[in-house]
């Protein structure tokens, strides 16, 4: 199970060691701090607007999860800054990731 196979099934998971327990980001399958295993920590994780910007009619947000992991996440109403958001959407489409928030 990797983080990549995961994304491709339509799941955000936040990878996390399971010696020290530090999320590691970007995801890789050992720890950058002690060396230990990833494991993939799965849920439905509440994340931060940290800032954004608009393009036609879509916002691009920079959205921080666990006070380590960004993303850039698409969302179709106005966003705000400091505002907690969910990940609705997310996949790989041509190689590309890609995250919806709401």
């Amino acid at each position: 199970m990797s983080f990549e196979s995961e994304l491709s099934k339509g799941q955000f998971t936040i990878p996390e060691c399971t010696k020290c327990k530090k999320i590691v980001w970007p995801p890789t399958e050992f720890c950058d701090n002690c060396f230990g295993e990833i494991c993939l920590k799965k849920g439905v994780f509440e994340g931060k607007i940290i800032e954004f910007s608009k393009q036609n009619e879509t916002y691009f947000c920079m959205v921080e999860f666990e006070n380590t992991v960004k993303i850039m996440a698409k969302m179709l109403k106005t966003p705000k800054i400091d505002q907690i958001v969910k990940i609705s959407k997310c996949g790989i489409v041509n190689g590309s990731y890609f995250f919806q928030v709401n």
